[in-house]
């Protein structure tokens, strides 16, 4: 349910996949309910971070291909994180602005997300957030449940965003200092099990010195990968438990199933590994079609490679500075404009 609000983004498209993401439902599992949340934590943060939120605030994650927004406010200020696409603002005043950095725009303008061809996800966070009451303490969009975000659902054509604040406060806009590594092509980390002993040795060592690609069945509850085939010591069905998020699933068919943000609570078929915590948002921006290589490494490496990026990425918000003082040209909104139509040499 949404609150009466005169401030709102208006959709003009919706873009593939868009939904309101905060961090998360917690609190709820015992139930059955779904975390849900980001699939890429770091880069909702630092969308928030860009524009002035706490971290944990709700914004539009955009999956592949992002919305067409149109501004009903007297100003907004947005900025995109997770992803290099950049924003493209429509009309007279058309130009792309880049990733990981704020913008202001004013009522009656209209921008776009471009195609996100370095991530499957990216954030676009709004100062102050939407005036839209939370589900079990959490405005985060559960799909399939049919709960949370706007109406339960990814964004539809016609929708209205009700935002919190009427206008953008007065400040200059601000950037990262440097773009973020989305780490591409890292190895994912693994903690073995809970279940490694329903397996034999020799699927462990397949899992582990394999390529794996994220196959065309994949979304925000998981993704089945394709490749080698696991094999399952003795059956593969076990008395249903916990899951968390990052669990590499293997039920009868051997093909492991990758468990995201939106993943049931609990379920019946052996776990052979689990995603660490700094690495489910590289995991998060895999699209189908990547590949991805699992590395096994210890609880307690699992627990300082999360201080590790923690503070590394703490440090990158602090380090955030006005866009004024990086003024002059701006080469990424240049060479997104594709301006150069062919090469000439200088001799002829």
């Amino acid at each position: 349910m949404t609150t009466v609000h005169g401030a709102s983004l208006a959709v003009v498209a919706p873009g593939l996949h868009t939904t309101i993401q905060d961090r998360g439902r917690f609190g709820h599992q015992d139930v059955g309910m779904p975390v849900s949340g980001p699939l890429d934590d770091v880069g909702l943060r630092l969308a928030n971070a860009l524009v002035g939120n706490p971290p944990g605030m709700a914004a539009l994650e955009i999956l592949m291909q992002g919305p067409t927004l149109e501004v009903a406010a007297e100003s907004v200020r947005v900025a995109l994180a997770g992803s290099g696409a950049g924003i493209e603002v429509l009309g007279e005043e058309a130009r792309v602005v880049p990733s990981w950095r704020s913008i202001t725009l004013r009522r009656g303008q209209s921008f776009r997300i471009r195609a996100l061809a370095d991530s499957a996800c990216a954030y676009l966070a709004v100062e102050g957030g939407f005036a839209i009451e939370p589900c079990l303490g959490s405005l985060s969009t559960y799909v399939r449940g049919g709960i949370g975000g706007l109406h339960g659902g990814a964004l539809r054509p016609g929708d209205n965003l009700p935002l919190r604040f009427d206008a953008a406060t007065e400040r200059d806009e601000v950037m990262l200092p440097k773009t973020p590594d989305l780490a591409p092509n890292r190895t994912i980390r693994v903690v073995l099990g809970p279940q490694q002993d329903y397996f034999t040795d020799a699927a462990v060592d397949t899992l582990l010195s394999s390529d794996y690609r994220v196959s065309q069945n994949a979304d925000r509850m998981g993704f089945r990968l394709d490749g080698p085939i696991l094999a399952h010591r003795d059956g593969y069905n076990i008395v249903s438990d916990g899951i968390a998020t990052g669990a590499i699933q293997v039920p009868g068919s051997g093909q492991p199933i990758l468990l995201l943000a939106d993943h049931g609570t609990a379920g019946g078929y052996p776990k052979i590994a689990t995603v660490i915590s700094a690495d489910l948002p590289v995991i998060g921006r895999r699209r189908p079609g990547d590949g991805i290589r699992f590395a096994a490494v210890t609880v307690a490496e699992a627990e300082a490679i999360r201080q590790q990026e923690e503070a590394a990425l703490q440090t990158l918000i602090r380090r955030l500075r006005p866009v004024s003082e990086d003024a002059g040209i701006d080469l990424a909104a240049l060479y997104s404009q594709n301006l150069i139509s062919g090469v000439v040499s200088g001799a002829e």
